[in-house]
């Protein structure tokens, strides 16, 4: 639609200065950048489908876009707000019907909005430092008060603190109270699920982007991982040639020779019998052989090529969490000793109460503008969500707009970009878990059993993430 090309005229309306509510109206319009991002998106859309598949990345913002008003989401009242906060604690499924008649006059419809914007966060600090995004974070903290960067006493009480939490919802997500959470350090991200989610009948934990020193630190401590997408690659080069071998009719001169101009091979472990051959003419000791650490650095340069890069994705299955859980508690990198972020422990995120965590509401307000149509301009609606944006909020938030906006309305999505890899297929499901075992096990864990249903199937997104979503009569698209 033309509409999402330029921006115009925004719609102005003279109000006075009042507090922030959950969702309020602007007389200033600042978004018209944000109109220019649905361009770049790839043309290509998938075909329509009842349900879009699970996004694991964290949203920054979205852009909720619609022929209909959002007036249902603007200024809250005291009582469905705290109507809304009660549900979310209490875990309340909200079932509306497919379509809302009077939206704005609906109560159900707008505690269910207050509910859907909850999530939790640690540590919980005065709003001018942002807990989120940490990675690439230090420009926009710059120059924030920070008395703890020189107190190590304080330091140490904050990470005393933060252990607590994270122990606390290690131990919710396996007992499958809490379904998956978030730890977001100033180098890496970690996503913990439960077991049952994204087609793992084991609790998993996903850390991106890693280097090789982490890694090391990782074996050192005897943490088992792996790295499902170096692993991927190179069992498809290998499929690759062997496909290559079968289809040309080489000698072994132009095999040798391929070998020169191909690609370096991998070392093996048994370069060291390789040269007995030379004993055999007896020059052994005229010819140098690779010494151990020549090997090992050649044994490791693609793992290193891979390090701050969404392939340095790693995987750590089962048990191995809870080592891994010990690993970050005790780990001192984990907290930068220097710049902006000194001494600040790592952000957790959660949909569910842990143990000093914090409730947080996502900003939303909703804005009116006029749009270029094809014959004239047209009025445009929009709603705009703001935050850390969890993966059961994207859902709850969309299935809450398709009752609302009558089936039709469409959104940019804005990922935290080291985040997108979350989504990769990493080969663990299990034929075993059925929708029924899964709602079964994790129907404590605080989510819509229909947002459970669509966050415990296997991702299919790969490296990517859900750019655009559009739905058209009750039917989703999406562009990633």
């Amino acid at each position: 639609r033309s509409f999402f090309i330029q921006l115009l005229e925004p719609v102005c309306e003279d109000k006075p200065t009042r507090r922030a509510e959950p969702a309020e109206r602007t007389d200033v319009l600042t978004l018209t950048d944000d109109f220019h991002l649905p361009v770049a998106v790839p043309e290509v859309p998938s075909s329509p489908t009842h349900e879009f598949p699970a996004d694991w990345s964290i949203k920054t913002r979205l852009l909720f876009m619609s022929s209909q008003p959002f007036t249902w989401a603007e200024h809250l009242k005291a009582q469905e707000e705290a109507q809304g906060f009660a549900q979310h604690c209490r875990a309340t499924e909200t079932n509306l019907p497919q379509s809302v008649e009077e939206p704005k006059l609906s109560t159900e419809l707008r505690c269910a909005f207050q509910q859907s914007l909850v999530y939790w966060l640690h540590p919980s600090l005065p709003p001018w430092l942002p807990l989120f995004p940490r990675i690439g974070a230090d420009r926009r903290v710059a120059g924030k008060a920070s008395p703890w960067s020189q107190d190590e006493a304080l330091q140490q009480v904050l990470m005393s603190d933060w252990s607590v939490s994270f122990t606390s919802l290690y131990n919710l997500l396996k007992a499958k109270l809490c379904p998956y959470f978030y730890v977001c350090t100033y180098q890496f991200t970690v996503l913990f699920r439960a077991a049952g989610l994204a087609g793992s009948d084991a609790i998993t934990a996903l850390i991106s982007p890693t280097t090789r020193g982490l890694r090391e630190a990782m074996r050192n401590e005897g943490i088992e991982f792996s790295l499902p997408l170096v692993e991927e690659s190179r069992t498809r080069k290998q499929k690759t040639s062997e496909v290559k071998l079968e289809t040309e009719d080489a000698n072994s001169l132009e095999v040798h020779s391929s070998m020169e101009e191909g690609e370096e091979p991998a070392p093996s472990d048994d370069d060291d019998e390789s040269f007995s051959w030379l004993e055999e003419m007896g020059v052994q000791d005229k010819v140098k052989k690779p010494d151990a650490i020549s090997i090992k650095l050649r044994k490791e340069k693609h793992e290193v090529q891979v390090d701050h890069k969404p392939e340095s994705l790693a995987l750590v299955k089962g048990t191995n969490t809870f080592t891994l859980l010990n690993f970050l508690i005790n780990c001192k990198s984990l907290v930068a000793v220097a710049g902006p972020q000194a001494g600040l422990p790592p952000t957790l995120l959660s949909p569910v109460a842990f143990r000093g965590g914090t409730m947080q509401t996502l900003k939303a307000r909703s804005i009116n503008a006029k749009a270029r149509g094809q014959l004239a301009y047209e009025d445009i609606f929009s709603l705009e969500v703001a935050g850390p944006i969890l993966p059961h909020s994207l859902h709850s938030l969309t299935t809450l707009l398709r009752s609302a906006q009558g089936g039709a309305f469409s959104a940019v999505l804005y990922t935290h970009e080291p985040t997108a890899v979350f989504n990769s297929q990493l080969g663990n499901a299990s034929p075993a878990l059925s929708k029924e075992t899964v709602c079964r096990d994790l129907h404590m864990c605080g989510l819509h059993p229909k947002t459970l249903d669509q966050l415990s199937r296997c991702p299919t997104l790969g490296k990517s993430s859900i750019r655009f979503l559009e739905m058209k009569d009750y039917s989703y698209t999406w562009k990633s």
